[in-house]
Protein backbone atom coordinates (compact mmCIF):
# COMPACT_ATOMS: atom_id res chain seq x y z
CA UNK A 1 0.00 0.00 0.00
CA UNK A 2 1.44 3.41 -0.64
CA UNK A 3 -0.05 5.30 2.56
CA UNK A 4 -2.44 4.58 5.82
CA UNK A 5 -5.75 6.01 6.17
CA UNK A 6 -6.26 5.28 9.19
CA UNK A 7 -5.76 8.01 12.01
CA UNK A 8 -3.17 5.70 13.99
CA UNK A 9 -0.91 3.98 11.31
CA UNK A 10 -0.26 7.27 10.09
CA UNK A 11 0.73 8.25 13.72
CA UNK A 12 3.20 5.76 14.58
CA UNK A 13 4.56 5.91 10.97
CA UNK A 14 5.07 9.57 11.48
CA UNK A 15 6.45 9.21 14.98
CA UNK A 16 8.87 6.68 13.97
CA UNK A 17 7.01 3.87 15.61
CA UNK A 18 6.57 1.55 12.97
CA UNK A 19 8.34 -1.76 12.55
CA UNK A 20 6.52 -4.69 10.96
CA UNK A 21 2.93 -5.86 10.45
CA UNK A 22 1.42 -9.15 9.56
CA UNK A 23 -0.87 -7.28 7.50
CA UNK A 24 -0.75 -3.80 6.66
CA UNK A 25 -3.89 -3.24 4.52
CA UNK A 26 -6.15 -5.25 6.50
CA UNK A 27 -5.22 -3.49 10.08
CA UNK A 28 -5.12 -0.10 8.18
CA UNK A 29 -9.23 -0.98 7.41
CA UNK A 30 -9.54 -2.28 10.88
CA UNK A 31 -8.23 1.03 12.60
CA UNK A 32 -10.07 3.42 10.68
CA UNK A 33 -13.49 1.88 12.38
CA UNK A 34 -11.53 1.46 15.63
CA UNK A 35 -9.52 -1.37 16.75
CA UNK A 36 -9.56 -2.91 20.17
CA UNK A 37 -5.69 -3.50 20.44
CA UNK A 38 -3.38 -4.81 23.47
CA UNK A 39 -0.08 -5.04 24.63
CA UNK A 40 1.57 -7.79 27.79
CA UNK A 41 2.94 -6.75 31.29
CA UNK A 42 4.52 -9.11 33.31
CA UNK A 43 4.81 -8.51 36.86
CA UNK A 44 8.28 -9.05 37.55
CA UNK A 45 9.62 -5.83 39.84
CA UNK A 46 7.30 -3.39 41.91
CA UNK A 47 7.94 -0.65 38.53
CA UNK A 48 7.82 -0.94 35.11
CA UNK A 49 11.15 1.16 33.92
CA UNK A 50 11.50 3.38 31.14
CA UNK A 51 11.82 0.58 28.32
CA UNK A 52 8.24 0.00 29.33
CA UNK A 53 7.24 2.94 28.48
CA UNK A 54 7.80 2.97 24.67
CA UNK A 55 4.68 0.25 24.68
CA UNK A 56 2.35 2.41 27.00
CA UNK A 57 3.11 4.72 24.03
CA UNK A 58 1.91 2.54 21.77
CA UNK A 59 -1.41 2.00 23.66
CA UNK A 60 -1.69 5.62 24.07
CA UNK A 61 -1.59 6.50 20.22
CA UNK A 62 -3.77 3.55 19.52
CA UNK A 63 -6.46 5.79 22.14
CA UNK A 64 -5.66 8.84 20.97
CA UNK A 65 -6.84 7.53 17.34
CA UNK A 66 -9.80 6.28 18.49
CA UNK A 67 -9.21 2.68 19.64
CA UNK A 68 -9.14 0.73 22.48
CA UNK A 69 -6.40 -0.36 24.48
CA UNK A 70 -6.13 -3.34 26.45
CA UNK A 71 -3.73 -3.36 29.17
CA UNK A 72 -2.76 -7.62 29.83
CA UNK A 73 -1.29 -7.89 33.33
CA UNK A 74 0.76 -11.01 33.46
CA UNK A 75 -0.62 -12.69 36.39
CA UNK A 76 0.12 -16.18 34.91
CA UNK A 77 2.94 -15.80 32.34
CA UNK A 78 5.19 -14.32 35.00
CA UNK A 79 5.13 -17.55 36.73
CA UNK A 80 6.77 -18.61 33.38
CA UNK A 81 8.76 -15.68 32.65
CA UNK A 82 9.35 -14.59 28.92
CA UNK A 83 12.44 -16.07 27.87
CA UNK A 84 13.17 -13.23 24.77
CA UNK A 85 16.28 -11.47 25.07
CA UNK A 86 16.94 -13.16 28.43
CA UNK A 87 20.56 -15.67 28.91
CA UNK A 88 19.59 -17.49 31.35
CA UNK A 89 16.57 -18.37 33.47
CA UNK A 90 14.49 -15.65 35.12
CA UNK A 91 14.07 -15.99 39.03
CA UNK A 92 10.81 -17.43 39.90
CA UNK A 93 8.60 -15.11 41.88
CA UNK A 94 5.95 -16.05 44.95
CA UNK A 95 2.36 -15.80 43.84
CA UNK A 96 2.51 -13.13 46.91
CA UNK A 97 5.06 -11.16 44.94
CA UNK A 98 3.54 -11.00 41.97
CA UNK A 99 0.28 -9.88 43.46
CA UNK A 100 2.40 -7.34 45.35
CA UNK A 101 3.94 -6.25 41.71
CA UNK A 102 0.90 -6.14 40.00
CA UNK A 103 -0.70 -3.68 42.58
CA UNK A 104 2.00 -1.25 42.57
CA UNK A 105 2.52 -0.60 39.26
CA UNK A 106 -1.48 -0.59 38.02
CA UNK A 107 -1.73 3.25 38.96
CA UNK A 108 1.55 4.10 36.22
CA UNK A 109 -1.16 3.08 33.52
CA UNK A 110 -3.44 5.78 34.62
CA UNK A 111 -1.11 8.23 33.90
CA UNK A 112 -1.46 7.61 30.20
CA UNK A 113 -4.63 6.01 29.33
CA UNK A 114 -8.10 6.72 30.12
CA UNK A 115 -9.74 3.90 31.77
CA UNK A 116 -13.93 3.42 31.40
CA UNK A 117 -16.18 1.97 30.07
CA UNK A 118 -16.66 3.79 26.44
CA UNK A 119 -16.02 2.26 22.97
CA UNK A 120 -12.41 4.00 22.87
CA UNK A 121 -11.47 3.81 26.87
CA UNK A 122 -8.87 1.30 27.91
CA UNK A 123 -9.61 -1.79 30.24
CA UNK A 124 -7.06 -3.80 32.15
CA UNK A 125 -7.16 -7.18 32.55
CA UNK A 126 -4.86 -10.15 34.28
CA UNK A 127 -4.36 -13.11 32.34
CA UNK A 128 -4.26 -15.37 35.34
CA UNK A 129 -8.14 -15.03 34.69
CA UNK A 130 -7.62 -18.08 32.26
CA UNK A 131 -3.99 -19.41 32.84
CA UNK A 132 -4.45 -20.67 36.22
CA UNK A 133 -7.34 -22.97 35.59
CA UNK A 134 -6.44 -24.12 32.24
CA UNK A 135 -6.23 -27.99 32.62
CA UNK A 136 -2.86 -29.33 31.35
CA UNK A 137 -4.33 -32.39 28.87
CA UNK A 138 -6.93 -30.48 27.76
CA UNK A 139 -4.50 -27.51 26.97
CA UNK A 140 -2.05 -29.82 25.27
CA UNK A 141 -5.02 -31.17 23.19
CA UNK A 142 -6.96 -27.89 22.28
CA UNK A 143 -3.71 -25.84 21.94
CA UNK A 144 -0.75 -27.40 21.40
CA UNK A 145 -1.58 -29.33 18.68
CA UNK A 146 -1.64 -26.07 16.61
CA UNK A 147 1.88 -24.86 18.05
CA UNK A 148 4.98 -26.54 15.71
CA UNK A 149 8.41 -27.36 17.81
CA UNK A 150 10.30 -27.03 14.58
CA UNK A 151 9.02 -23.48 14.25
CA UNK A 152 9.13 -22.81 17.69
CA UNK A 153 12.82 -24.06 17.83
CA UNK A 154 13.87 -21.08 15.29
CA UNK A 155 12.60 -18.31 17.83
CA UNK A 156 14.90 -15.73 18.69
CA UNK A 157 14.31 -16.43 22.45
CA UNK A 158 14.81 -20.16 21.89
CA UNK A 159 17.65 -20.45 19.12
CA UNK A 160 20.16 -18.24 20.61
CA UNK A 161 20.01 -19.58 23.90
CA UNK A 162 20.69 -22.90 22.17
CA UNK A 163 23.49 -21.80 20.05
CA UNK A 164 25.18 -20.44 23.03
CA UNK A 165 24.44 -23.48 25.11
CA UNK A 166 22.95 -21.63 27.71
CA UNK A 167 20.38 -23.56 29.68
CA UNK A 168 16.74 -23.03 28.78
CA UNK A 169 13.92 -24.96 31.38
CA UNK A 170 10.80 -26.44 29.80
CA UNK A 171 8.62 -23.78 31.75
CA UNK A 172 10.27 -21.18 29.77
CA UNK A 173 9.76 -23.20 26.67
CA UNK A 174 6.07 -22.89 27.48
CA UNK A 175 6.00 -19.12 27.43
CA UNK A 176 5.26 -18.30 24.11
CA UNK A 177 2.73 -20.85 23.53
CA UNK A 178 1.02 -18.86 26.29
CA UNK A 179 0.77 -15.46 24.75
CA UNK A 180 -0.24 -17.08 21.89
CA UNK A 181 -3.17 -18.39 23.89
CA UNK A 182 -3.83 -14.95 25.48
CA UNK A 183 -4.26 -13.15 22.13
CA UNK A 184 -7.24 -16.09 21.48
CA UNK A 185 -8.40 -15.18 24.96
CA UNK A 186 -8.88 -11.37 24.60
CA UNK A 187 -10.42 -11.63 21.22
CA UNK A 188 -13.29 -14.04 22.42
CA UNK A 189 -13.69 -12.26 25.93
CA UNK A 190 -12.96 -8.71 24.25
CA UNK A 191 -12.90 -8.52 20.74
CA UNK A 192 -9.64 -7.82 20.54
CA UNK A 193 -7.92 -8.29 16.78
CA UNK A 194 -4.16 -6.30 17.79
CA UNK A 195 -1.63 -7.60 19.52
CA UNK A 196 1.43 -4.96 19.60
CA UNK A 197 5.20 -5.24 20.99
CA UNK A 198 8.12 -4.44 20.45
CA UNK A 199 10.84 -6.00 17.79
CA UNK A 200 11.80 -8.62 19.34
CA UNK A 201 7.95 -10.02 19.88
CA UNK A 202 7.87 -10.84 16.48
CA UNK A 203 7.74 -14.04 16.07
CA UNK A 204 5.74 -14.76 19.74
CA UNK A 205 2.90 -12.10 18.55
CA UNK A 206 2.93 -13.98 14.91
CA UNK A 207 2.32 -17.01 16.48
CA UNK A 208 -0.56 -15.47 18.20
CA UNK A 209 -1.95 -14.32 15.41
CA UNK A 210 -1.90 -17.94 13.46
CA UNK A 211 -3.72 -19.53 16.97
CA UNK A 212 -6.31 -17.36 16.43
CA UNK A 213 -7.09 -18.24 12.56
CA UNK A 214 -6.65 -22.12 13.25
CA UNK A 215 -8.71 -22.59 16.41
CA UNK A 216 -11.30 -19.95 15.87
CA UNK A 217 -10.92 -19.01 12.12
CA UNK A 218 -10.58 -15.38 12.75
CA UNK A 219 -8.09 -12.63 11.44
CA UNK A 220 -6.01 -11.23 13.78
CA UNK A 221 -3.32 -8.47 13.43
CA UNK A 222 0.36 -7.98 14.72
CA UNK A 223 2.09 -5.00 14.87
CA UNK A 224 5.64 -4.26 16.37
CA UNK A 225 7.43 -1.12 17.01
CA UNK A 226 11.65 -0.25 16.40
CA UNK A 227 13.55 -1.76 19.63
CA UNK A 228 14.68 1.69 21.05
CA UNK A 229 18.48 2.41 21.43
CA UNK A 230 20.05 5.35 22.34
CA UNK A 231 22.25 7.03 19.76
CA UNK A 232 25.16 5.43 21.25
CA UNK A 233 23.58 2.00 21.29
CA UNK A 234 22.70 1.77 25.10
CA UNK A 235 19.33 0.11 25.64
CA UNK A 236 16.71 2.25 27.11
CA UNK A 237 15.50 2.21 30.70
CA UNK A 238 19.26 1.55 31.92
CA UNK A 239 21.82 4.49 32.96
CA UNK A 240 24.97 3.38 35.33
CA UNK A 241 23.29 4.73 38.19
CA UNK A 242 20.37 1.49 37.46
CA UNK A 243 16.88 1.13 36.24
CA UNK A 244 15.19 4.33 35.35
CA UNK A 245 11.74 3.24 37.06
CA UNK A 246 8.15 5.37 36.37
CA UNK A 247 7.18 4.91 39.99
CA UNK A 248 8.17 7.96 42.02
CA UNK A 249 8.54 5.83 44.78
CA UNK A 250 11.40 4.17 43.79
CA UNK A 251 12.62 7.30 41.21
CA UNK A 252 11.75 11.07 42.02
CA UNK A 253 10.45 13.13 39.40
CA UNK A 254 13.68 15.10 39.46
CA UNK A 255 15.75 12.05 38.29
CA UNK A 256 13.74 11.22 35.92
CA UNK A 257 13.32 14.69 34.85
CA UNK A 258 17.26 15.10 34.58
CA UNK A 259 17.22 11.27 32.69
CA UNK A 260 15.44 12.86 29.56
CA UNK A 261 17.23 15.94 30.16
CA UNK A 262 20.96 14.27 29.72
CA UNK A 263 19.56 12.83 26.10
CA UNK A 264 22.23 12.68 23.76
CA UNK A 265 21.99 15.33 21.03
CA UNK A 266 21.37 12.80 18.22
CA UNK A 267 18.13 11.27 20.59
CA UNK A 268 16.20 14.35 21.04
CA UNK A 269 13.84 14.61 18.02
CA UNK A 270 13.56 10.63 17.78
CA UNK A 271 12.50 10.96 21.52
CA UNK A 272 10.43 14.08 21.61
CA UNK A 273 8.21 12.10 18.56
CA UNK A 274 7.93 8.69 20.78
CA UNK A 275 7.67 10.11 24.21
CA UNK A 276 6.10 13.51 24.30
CA UNK A 277 3.08 14.59 22.46
CA UNK A 278 4.21 17.32 20.98
CA UNK A 279 2.89 18.56 17.50
CA UNK A 280 5.37 17.54 14.93
CA UNK A 281 6.05 20.78 13.60
CA UNK A 282 7.28 21.91 17.00
CA UNK A 283 9.47 18.82 17.02
CA UNK A 284 10.50 19.58 13.87
CA UNK A 285 11.38 23.22 15.05
CA UNK A 286 13.23 21.97 18.27
CA UNK A 287 14.98 19.25 16.41
CA UNK A 288 16.55 21.60 14.65
CA UNK A 289 18.16 23.63 16.62
CA UNK A 290 21.87 23.55 16.79
CA UNK A 291 24.86 24.19 19.05
CA UNK A 292 24.10 25.34 22.67
CA UNK A 293 20.25 25.65 21.64
CA UNK A 294 19.65 22.35 21.53
CA UNK A 295 19.80 22.64 25.35
CA UNK A 296 16.18 24.29 24.68
CA UNK A 297 14.69 20.99 23.45
CA UNK A 298 16.50 18.72 25.77
CA UNK A 299 14.62 20.90 28.35
CA UNK A 300 11.25 20.60 26.78
CA UNK A 301 12.03 16.81 25.82
CA UNK A 302 12.34 16.41 30.01
CA UNK A 303 9.35 18.64 31.23
CA UNK A 304 7.06 17.30 28.58
CA UNK A 305 8.03 13.70 29.26
CA UNK A 306 7.82 14.55 32.91
CA UNK A 307 4.85 16.00 32.86
CA UNK A 308 3.05 12.98 31.51
CA UNK A 309 4.19 10.82 34.22
CA UNK A 310 3.93 13.06 37.14
CA UNK A 311 1.95 15.86 36.40
CA UNK A 312 2.67 19.33 34.96
CA UNK A 313 3.48 20.69 38.59
CA UNK A 314 6.11 18.08 39.12
CA UNK A 315 7.95 18.55 35.93
CA UNK A 316 7.97 22.28 36.71
CA UNK A 317 9.43 21.52 40.25
CA UNK A 318 11.81 19.43 39.11
CA UNK A 319 12.96 22.22 35.99
CA UNK A 320 12.89 24.64 38.45
CA UNK A 321 14.88 22.76 40.72
CA UNK A 322 17.42 21.66 38.11
CA UNK A 323 17.59 25.44 37.06
CA UNK A 324 18.87 26.34 40.46
CA UNK A 325 21.41 23.44 40.61
CA UNK A 326 22.70 23.88 36.86
CA UNK A 327 21.76 27.41 35.88
CA UNK A 328 22.13 29.85 38.84
CA UNK A 329 25.30 28.60 40.59
CA UNK A 330 26.04 27.08 43.33
CA UNK A 331 24.78 27.76 47.01
CA UNK A 332 27.66 27.96 48.71
CA UNK A 333 28.15 30.24 51.87
CA UNK A 334 24.08 30.72 51.01
CA UNK A 335 21.79 30.31 54.50
CA UNK A 336 18.54 28.87 52.99
CA UNK A 337 17.55 26.98 50.06
CA UNK A 338 14.82 28.44 47.04
CA UNK A 339 11.72 27.09 47.93
CA UNK A 340 11.82 25.80 44.06
CA UNK A 341 14.91 23.51 44.74
CA UNK A 342 13.78 22.08 47.97
CA UNK A 343 10.24 21.25 46.36
CA UNK A 344 12.01 19.39 43.60
CA UNK A 345 15.17 18.02 45.12
CA UNK A 346 14.87 13.73 46.63
CA UNK A 347 14.30 14.44 49.81
CA UNK A 348 15.23 12.16 53.02
CA UNK A 349 14.97 12.68 56.82
CA UNK A 350 17.68 13.07 59.34
CA UNK A 351 16.77 13.36 63.32
CA UNK A 352 17.84 16.70 65.31
CA UNK A 353 19.45 14.32 67.76
CA UNK A 354 20.97 11.86 65.43
CA UNK A 355 23.33 15.10 63.61
CA UNK A 356 23.93 16.11 67.15
CA UNK A 357 25.46 13.20 67.80
CA UNK A 358 27.48 12.61 64.58
CA UNK A 359 26.65 11.68 61.41
CA UNK A 360 29.17 10.72 59.01
CA UNK A 361 28.86 12.15 55.32
CA UNK A 362 29.02 8.64 54.25
CA UNK A 363 26.19 7.22 56.01
CA UNK A 364 23.97 10.72 55.04
CA UNK A 365 24.66 9.86 51.06
CA UNK A 366 23.69 6.41 52.14
CA UNK A 367 20.68 7.67 53.43
CA UNK A 368 20.13 9.80 50.41
CA UNK A 369 20.18 6.92 48.60
CA UNK A 370 22.68 8.30 46.29
CA UNK A 371 25.33 5.39 47.29
CA UNK A 372 24.66 1.99 48.18
CA UNK A 373 27.17 1.71 50.88
CA UNK A 374 29.65 3.12 52.87
CA UNK A 375 32.39 1.63 51.21
CA UNK A 376 30.59 3.33 47.28
CA UNK A 377 31.08 6.80 49.33
CA UNK A 378 34.76 6.57 50.51
CA UNK A 379 35.40 5.61 46.80
CA UNK A 380 34.21 8.64 45.56
CA UNK A 381 35.42 11.28 48.24
CA UNK A 382 38.67 9.94 47.83
CA UNK A 383 38.11 10.57 43.77
CA UNK A 384 36.72 14.17 44.89
CA UNK A 385 33.00 13.68 43.62
CA UNK A 386 31.04 13.85 47.12
CA UNK A 387 29.50 17.63 47.97
CA UNK A 388 28.05 18.97 50.87
CA UNK A 389 26.34 22.35 50.20
CA UNK A 390 28.37 21.98 47.40
CA UNK A 391 31.66 22.14 49.14
CA UNK A 392 34.37 18.90 48.46
CA UNK A 393 33.93 16.69 50.98
CA UNK A 394 37.88 15.42 51.46
CA UNK A 395 37.91 13.50 54.72
CA UNK A 396 36.42 10.12 54.82
CA UNK A 397 35.70 10.29 58.63
CA UNK A 398 33.98 13.65 58.12
CA UNK A 399 30.65 14.45 59.79
CA UNK A 400 27.45 16.44 59.34
CA UNK A 401 26.42 19.27 62.07
CA UNK A 402 24.53 21.58 62.86
CA UNK A 403 26.62 24.46 61.00
CA UNK A 404 25.56 22.39 57.36
CA UNK A 405 22.10 23.04 57.79
CA UNK A 406 20.51 25.72 55.62
CA UNK A 407 16.70 26.37 55.76
CA UNK A 408 16.19 22.92 57.55
CA UNK A 409 18.39 20.66 55.44
CA UNK A 410 21.72 19.95 53.75
CA UNK A 411 22.40 19.72 50.57
CA UNK A 412 24.16 16.81 49.18
CA UNK A 413 25.51 15.98 45.92
CA UNK A 414 27.43 12.86 43.88
CA UNK A 415 29.18 14.51 40.58
CA UNK A 416 27.51 17.38 38.71
CA UNK A 417 23.71 15.19 38.24
CA UNK A 418 22.50 13.72 41.48
CA UNK A 419 21.48 15.74 44.37
CA UNK A 420 19.25 15.44 47.23
CA UNK A 421 18.24 17.40 50.31
CA UNK A 422 18.59 16.19 54.08
CA UNK A 423 15.58 17.49 56.26
CA UNK A 424 16.29 17.89 59.83
CA UNK A 425 13.87 17.17 61.50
Amino acid sequence: MTSPTSPFLRTIMARGQFHQCTDLEGLDEAAAKGVAGYIGFDMTAPSLHVGSLTQIMFLRRLQQAGGKPIVLLGGGTTRVGDPSGKEETRQMLSEEQIAKNAASIRGCFEKFLTFGDGPSDAIMVDNAEWLLKLNYIDFLRDVGRHMSVNRMLTMDSVKLRLEREQPMSFIEFNYMILQAYDFVELHRRYGCTLQMGGSDQWGNIVNGVELGRRMDGVELYGLTQPLITTASGAKMGKTAQGAVWLNADMLSPFDYWQYWRNAEDADVGRFLKIFTDLPLDEIARLEALQGAEINDAKDKLATEATALLHGREAANLARAAAGAVFIKGSFKGSSTFTGTLSAGLPTFSVSTAELQQGLRVAAAFVRAELVASNGEAKRHIAAGALRVNDESVSDESASLTSADVRDGAIKLSLGKKKHALLRVS
